[in-house]
């Protein structure tokens, strides 16, 4: 599967059924018709092709052939591997955090579950995965790949990974444990000065509504409205139920959360609010990404479409698809259709367009907008604000993108060199209250107490040198105070590090500590 040999000859069965198909008389006679083709065809690949070939490899590459005529999502699921994701379901097997998707014709990571080994080894959304366990996953869909990212609990998974440019990446290879991952949609929440509630939404569980709420109550906890920041960043997305109950918690009675449009009538569905919003008067900023992707971009698009959240970030991902797996029989297997769009209140379709694209030109689409033709029209929030779909979500204000991790770092996180460093100097800190506020404040003393370390380490493990730039630094810098407050003070000292010196988090706070403007967020 997925080897040169094997497209070639799916794209000649293809190829040839649309030679040979004669002018159809009827819809059954067409039917027929090509169906005969095939079959001709068929027997002659498999007794005059040069190679030797069973009918069931011709016959598969069809299948592939023909669900990819469809549109980039639509896949067929072997049943050995339908049973392999069931036993992860039902924990029987472990993971490692990472989710992929196909982008550019490579399988990337596309977001990392907060608090897996994966997280912990550094790896991070947008690295190219090349090889798992020492096998090159060329060619190979998604759905395949992240099944192999599955394992028994404690295992390891070897891979290799691509980052930075395609013409000249790095390279690093790198093992990820496998471990129980508790589905858990809020991965971070607290309380932030001014009486801001910050809550992440890692991804769209069913218990998601219900997360986010306590979530909230808990971090915006002060007196007069709430005002809260809804982290939607490298959220993969999950269960539009799930999207559905987050938005009734902010949106009012008989209010569009958003709506499915399909060819088949089961798949047309309106999603509607059925009461006021827990928090229907809080200030609200959303936080989105480039890996903000199907139910996140369903919310934030229903969100500022009726001008109930000011979003932040950049672009999200465009992809938002109903799919629905369909038992094939006699073998088991499972063919994923997709069966409907999903439409925001004003109209805009989130996902970006695939017809009449390669799938290297709409997988290069990924994060960045639709085709020209896709944001032409202009569609109006419920203020008459213009926005625009075919491509994603676009925030109302543009953040910058964060500074890549030098591969030199991933690989010292690997041989643990970084845990070395940041435990040395966690054993020198005082294990008291103001201690951990101290070290929490101190942003402007991490890169000169822990950078040179790890330089050094690394200069004589793999003897190079390495330089990071003003920006590296304070990023690697900050990811090992992270690990110091985590080591002296536990895993809350080290998330709320991370969250009172994230960038993006500030700016978010900026806006909610400004005073509320008349008339919709900008």
């Amino acid at each position: 599967m997925g080897t040169p040999r094997r497209a070639a000859l799916r794209a000649a069965v293809l190829a040839a059924l649309v030679a040979a198909a004669p002018r159809p008389l009827s819809a059954q006679a067409s039917t027929y018709q090509l169906l005969q083709t095939f079959s001709d065809l068929l027997n002659q690949i498999r007794v005059n092709y040069v190679d030797s070939v069973t009918t069931q490899h011709l016959v598969r590459g069809a299948i592939e052939g023909m669900l990819a005529s469809l549109d980039p999502h639509s896949y067929y699921l072997e049943h050995a591997q339908s049973e392999r994701l069931d036993a992860w379901r039902a924990g029987r097997l472990a993971a490692t955090g990472i989710v992929v998707e196909g982008v550019e014709g490579s399988i990337t990571v596309l977001a990392v579950i907060p608090g897996s080994s994966a997280e912990r080894s550094h790896v991070a959304a947008g690295d190219r995965i090349v090889a798992v366990n020492d096998s090159s996953v060329a060619g190979l869909e998604a759905h395949t790949v992240q099944a192999r990212l599955l394992g028994e609990r404690g295992s390891r998974i070897r891979l290799r990974l691509e980052r930075g440019p395609r013409l000249q990446p790095d390279t690093i290879s790198l093992a990820v444990r496998c471990q129980d991952i508790k589905p858990q949609s809020v991965s971070r929440s607290r309380a932030l000065a001014g009486g801001i509630g910050y809550v992440r939404l890692a991804e769209f569980n069913l218990d998601a509504g219900r997360e986010l709420r306590d979530a909230i109550d808990r971090a915006a906890a002060g007196p007069g409205p709430r005002r809260v920041i809804l982290d939607l960043r490298g959220n993969p997305g999950g269960a539009l139920v799930a999207a559905q109950d987050v938005l009734a918690l902010f949106l009012s009675e008989g209010q569009s959360a958003f709506r499915t449009r399909g060819r088949h009538p089961d798949a047309n569905t309106d999603f509607v609010i059925r009461h006021n919003g827990r928090y229907g008067d809080a200030r609200l900023v959303v936080l989105i990404d480039e890996n903000s992707a199907s139910a996140s971009e369903a919310v934030a698009g229903s969100l500022q479409d009726h001008d109930r959240a000011t979003l932040l970030g950049r672009r999200s991902f465009g992809k938002a698809l109903v799919q629905r797996p369909f038992l094939i029989q006699p073998t088991g297997d499972e063919a994923w259709l997709t069966i409907a769009w999903v439409v925001t209140p004003s109209g805009r379709v989130i996902q970006r367009r695939y017809q009449g694209l390669s799938a290297g030109q709409y997988e290069a689409l990924a994060g960045k907008g639709g085709a020209a033709g896709d944001t032409v029209e202009a569609l109006r929030t419920d203020s008459g604000r213009i926005v625009r779909g075919g491509g994603g979500i676009a925030p109302d204000s543009v953040l910058p993108e964060p500074v890549p991790l030098p591969l030199w770092f991933v690989a010292a996180s690997d041989s643990a060199l970084d845990d070395a460093v940041s435990d040395s100097v966690a054993a020198t800190l005082p294990p008291d209250a103001a201690a951990r506020a101290a070290w929490i404040g101190a942003a402007s003393t991490w890169a000169s107490r822990l950078l040179p370390p790890l330089l050094d380490r690394v200069r004589r493990r793999f003897d190079i040198a390495p330089r990071p730039d003003t920006a590296q630094g304070a990023r690697i810098a900050r990811i090992l105070a992270a690990r110091v407050a985590e080591v002296r003070w536990g895993p809350d000292a080290a998330q709320e590090l991370l969250i009172t010196s994230d960038p993006d988090i500030a700016a978010a706070a900026a806006v909610l500590s400004r005073p509320r403007s008349a008339g919709p967020p900008r």
